[in-house]
């Protein structure tokens, strides 16, 4: 597995990305502060610390299935927030 510090990377740039992309959406559709851009970001940000604290957690026994586990919710959430993203284009 890579480490915690790509992963945290990882998880940032993701993120970034998809709160950026609400961002362009709203701007090209001339939906300036839509509910559900708004939504979206603060699932984003909401997913986002989260995350970042399970990463940061020190009392965990077995450090391999933790961190698989906080990929895998990862992916599961950012998909979900991509998929938002991408039904507000249409």
């Amino acid at each position: 597995m890579a480490s915690i510090r790509d992963l945290k990377k990882e998880i940032n740039s993701v993120l970034g990305g998809i709160i950026e992309a609400v961002y362009i959406v709203e701007a090209t559709q001339d939906k300036k502060d839509s509910k559900a851009g708004t939504e979206i970001i603060d699932g984003a940000i909401n997913t986002f610390d989260e995350l970042m604290t399970k990463v940061g957690a020190k009392d965990v026994s077995d450090k391999k299935k933790h961190f698989n586990d906080i990929r895998a919710e990862f992916e599961k959430k950012a998909k979900g927030l991509a998929d938002k993203v991408n039904k507000m284009a249409d």
